[in-house]
């Protein structure tokens, strides 16, 4: 069975300075990654992946949640990082709504709901792997870390964009 946290929707906090955008954080290795909160319906821990045959490599099967049939994508391999046995690892799935479809999107692990200001929100910087800026619409430099916020919509068009990351 799929273990389901639900994700509270809703208008992003109110800061000091202006109102502020949730993104729902994960990570790929030590790599942060950011999507916006209303574009999540649920974190599951992904089990009993059904394999779709012939489906690219990005798509690593499906799964039955409620009822509906979700998509399971491995974030790793669509940007063009090695993949990690998910039977073997303890993936977690950020699950999205994608036209009439829901995803998951198997990650590493799932960090925190948090709230940024627009103000420390910056384009690609030239240095971001190309692939990954293929399916990034910006970061925000954390303390410590760059968050690398994704945009949906590209990372769900599957068949497009995947050529194999640099590695470091």
């Amino acid at each position: 069975m799929n273990s389901i946290v639900p994700v509270a929707g809703g208008r992003g906090l109110e800061a000091v300075g202006g109102a502020t955008e949730e993104f729902v954080t994960f990570f790929i290795g030590k790599q942060m990654f950011g999507v916006p909160v209303l574009k999540v319906q649920d974190i599951l821990q992904p089990d009993r992946i059904a394999s779709i045959p012939l489906a690219p490599p990005e798509v690593a099967g499906s799964i039955n949640l409620r009822g509906r049939i979700v998509t399971v994508i491995d974030v790793r391999v669509r940007l063009g990082l090695p993949p990690v046995d998910i039977k073997q690892a303890t993936p977690m799935g950020v699950t999205v709504e994608h036209g009439n479809d829901l995803y998951s999107l198997v990650v590493d692990r799932v960090g925190d709901v948090i709230p940024l200001s627009p103000s420390d929100y910056e384009k690609n910087p030239g240095t971001l792997d190309a692939v990954w800026r293929e399916f990034s619409i910006g970061v925000y430099r954390l303390k410590g870390c760059l968050m690398v916020v994704l945009d949906v919509n590209k990372l769900l068009n599957i068949g497009v964009g995947t050529k194999t990351a640099v590695v470091q």
